[in-house]
């Protein structure tokens, strides 16, 4: 049965993913450069081996507080548009192997900002992992109101 990849991660207890395909890496950073007069959700700037990466706080995106860029934070480097973006998120998973004919559409019980970023679900054997739509998640003019 065909299958798809998706590198995991916890944003505020809530359990997403996003294809495999367009994570380009993880790491852990701790010098953000703040972006004056931008979105809430733009978490600053940091340097990636001489490249400006721009970062998205995913609390902010879901609807929550933005988080403290004071201490470590684990970016998820993913591309939209061609460009890499940091998603900030809180934790990071496993790469999970999903079964294409699991995939369902996201649940009627998902409200607020966080539905439009989603694009569907799987069930996984202990967590409901939501598949986020990147592009849409580093839309920051659309951030949580």
């Amino acid at each position: 049965m065909p299958s798809r990849q998706f590198v995991t991660f916890d944003v505020a207890n809530h359990f997403f993913g996003v294809p495999v395909e367009i994570v380009q890496e993880v790491l852990l950073n701790e010098t953000y450069t703040p972006m004056p007069l931008a979105p809430d959700a733009c978490g600053g700037l940091f340097n990636l081996r001489g490249e400006v990466i721009g970062t998205v706080d995913m609390q902010v995106r879901f609807g929550l507080p933005p988080r403290s860029m004071s201490s470590a934070i684990i970016n998820v480097v993913v591309l939209a548009g061609g460009e890499p973006v940091s998603l900030l998120v809180d934790r990071i998973g496993l790469v999970a192997d999903l079964d294409d004919a699991a995939f369902e559409p996201p649940p009627d019980t998902l409200t607020g900002p966080t539905r439009a970023m989603i694009v569907g679900s799987y069930q996984t054997e202990d967590r409901l992992l939501l598949v986020l739509d990147v592009d849409e998640c580093v839309n920051t003019a659309r951030a949580a109101v």
